[in-house]
């Protein structure tokens, strides 16, 4: 039995997304494993774990908030990953690359909180 949030592209991207940060950060520096490594994996684990939260609710206002942390969540990832490039930890073609999954996850992910601030399903 497949769970209400397993057809959803906004989780299907998210949880691609996450799987991909964790490869990615495996290449960041030992010293960074409890610092920016750390924070990094939390945030993108946020986005595809609160649209899960959510969608363990009928349509409702709980629904709704768990999609905004999975918004801000996905906004941390693409500043910690802007943060990245910019000391080195990423090169710009692999930080171009994982900006467009992070984008690429952004869309679906708005359009579902605007559906639910709309009262949609």
């Amino acid at each position: 039995m497949s769970q209400p949030h397993e057809n959803l592209i906004a989780w299907q991207r998210a949880d691609d997304l996450c799987v991909a940060i964790y490869e990615l950060t495996k290449h960041f520096p030992a010293h960074e494993q409890y610092g920016l490594t750390s924070q990094l994996r939390r945030a993108a684990f946020s986005v595809p774990a609160n649209i899960v939260e959510g969608y363990a609710f009928p349509r409702s206002p709980t629904r709704l908030r768990h999609l905004r942390i999975a918004i801000a969540s996905l906004a941390e990832v693409g500043y910690a990953l802007h943060f990245a490039k910019r000391v080195g930890y990423l090169k710009s073609d692999a930080w171009m690359v994982i900006d467009i999954e992070v984008r690429k996850t952004a869309a679906p992910l708005l359009g579902l909180a605007r559906q639910q601030s709309h009262g949609g399903a």
